[in-house]
């Protein structure tokens, strides 16, 4: 089964780095943004059931993007991601809608674990309402 992913952070290197790790995988890039407002555009035109969203954005933060994705009941499972000494604003992420985090700099089998455990979560919860 293949998992639709958007990535959005403003540095075009890390969202190059994560697509690089993640060929031959499950996940495929379907879109990425740069900023906080262009990700709501997005995420909203390619329905990913992933998104890896960087807390330190131009234009709108992270946190508000989690909350408004939130707040619009969106299936997507949001993965933060943020460098190391923000434990506050990762935190926040999670109480935003969040479902993990992601340090930066992070590692291939980091990002693959976190990618694994989200796309996991809305099938534990498909079955159990079966």
């Amino acid at each position: 089964m293949r998992f639709k992913l958007v990535i959005v952070d403003d540095a075009a290197f890390i969202r190059e780095a994560i697509k690089s790790l993640l060929k031959d995988t499950d996940f495929e890039c379907v879109g990425e943004a740069a900023d906080g407002e262009e990700a709501l555009q997005v995420i909203s035109r390619c329905e990913p059931d992933v998104v890896i969203l960087d807390l330190v954005l131009p234009k709108k933060n992270g946190i508000d993007v989690a909350m408004e994705l939130s707040n619009k009941n969106s299936p997507a499972q949001i993965i933060a991601c943020s460098t190391e000494g923000h434990e506050g604003l990762m935190i926040q992420a999670i109480d935003a809608g969040c479902c993990n985090f992601l340090t930066k700099p992070f590692t291939a089998e980091s990002l693959k674990k976190v990618l694994r455990a989200a796309v996991a979560k809305p099938q534990e919860l498909r079955q159990r309402r079966a």
